[in-house]
């Protein structure tokens, strides 16, 4: 094992006093679940070379779930972070069923170097990394904590995202169809819907037991818990209603799941896509598109064209689908091999 220890803060909050500072080994966060009822544990773990993950572990007083809510896989996406901020603000343990574990700033590196999907000191992406190695980059070892740490002893796994820098995205809640796990499958679409978004992504789930997940939320849907996704947020903003949207989100599910009071209320058609398709970027260059996220396109309409830095068109881009644009490159560098454009059917 690593040497990754833990530090604990245990914080006044709620009649809650101040108690110590310790450390706890790589392999012991589970034990902290039995700990004491009505509190707020914040701590760090240490990951090596300066890097650390926080994690703050809220029990509430009755048993119930232990619900895991992730933010930060990417330090660039802030709707996520800052709403999730909030719910550590106002999540009262004394009125809480279960537990949650919260990772408030998965990548700090990538946060507070404002670095866009990848981590600064390896260049690697988290989300494309699970399930990581214990032994391995920064990046990897962050993975190997939330898949060996973190993942096993939740019960729910939300990992939060939005619109990177160059990302200009439509809000929805999204979720793995693996039919084999049809417990788990019909509480992420109960969550889903719970949650509010008017659209929701439903993928399909082909992944052999012996293939690396890459993804935070499909190695928790590969190790058999109910896992889901929100994606709210774009081009790199702090948008307050993207962050009303996602904190809502979460409260939402949080009623279904009976750990806190309240009442759900959707207001919004909800629309369901079932398997979107990607469109790639054929050559770099400068990309020129009047189309957004959230805008209807059919098959074969004229999406934009890649220019060279001279001007030049190189190529037009046509739509090889017909369907709602969930997300697209927002911002005119493009690479050969990325994402172009997200496009999903919706289903009546």
């Amino acid at each position: 094992m690593p040497g990754y220890y833990v530090k604990i803060i245990l914080i006044g909050y709620v009649g809650i006093t101040l108690l110590f500072l310790a450390n706890i080994s790589y392999g012991q966060v589970s034990s902290l679940l039995t700990g004491t009822s009505g509190q707020i544990q914040n701590r760090y773990a240490d990951l090596g070379d300066g890097d650390s993950i926080a994690v703050s572990m809220i029990k509430g007083v009755e048993p119930g779930p232990v619900f895991t809510i992730l933010a930060g896989i990417h330090g660039f996406e802030y709707p996520p972070i800052l709403a999730v901020q909030r719910i550590l603000k106002t999540i009262d343990p004394q009125k809480l069923k279960g537990s949650l574990i919260v990772i408030p700033l998965a990548s700090e590196s990538s946060f507070f170097g404002r670095s866009v999907f990848i981590h600064p000191k390896d260049g690697k992406n988290l989300n494309r990394v699970f399930p990581g190695n214990e032994e391995g980059s920064a990046t990897e070892r962050i993975a190997a904590f939330l898949s060996r740490e973190i993942i096993p002893i939740s019960d729910v796994f939300l990992d939060i995202h939005g619109g990177d820098a160059g990302e200009d995205l439509l809000p929805f809640v999204c979720y793995y169809e693996r039919k084999d796990a049809l417990v788990q499958l019909k509480m992420a679409r109960k969550l889903t819907i719970a949650a509010g978004f008017e659209y929701n992504v439903v993928y399909p789930y082909t992944l052999k037991s012996n293939q690396p997940s890459e993804y935070a939320f499909k190695e928790a849907v590969q190790q058999g818990k109910t896992a889901l996704s929100i994606e709210a947020g774009k081009l790199g903003s702090a948008d307050v209603a993207d962050i009303d949207l996602i904190e809502k989100g979460i409260r939402n599910m949080l009623i279904e799941m009976q750990m806190i009071s309240g009442s759900i209320h959707t207001a919004v058609d909800q629309k369901w896509i079932f398997g979107p398709d990607y469109l790639k970027v054929p050559i770099s260059g400068l990309f020129y598109s009047d189309i957004k996220a959230g805008d209807q396109v059919s098959k074969g309409q004229l999406l934009g064209h890649i220019t060279n830095v001279f001007g030049e068109v190189l190529q037009e881009i046509h739509s090889e689908y017909e369907g709602i644009i969930l997300y697209k490159i927002g911002t005119p560098p493009v690479n050969a091999g990325e994402t172009m454009f997200c496009i999903g059917r919706i289903i009546e």
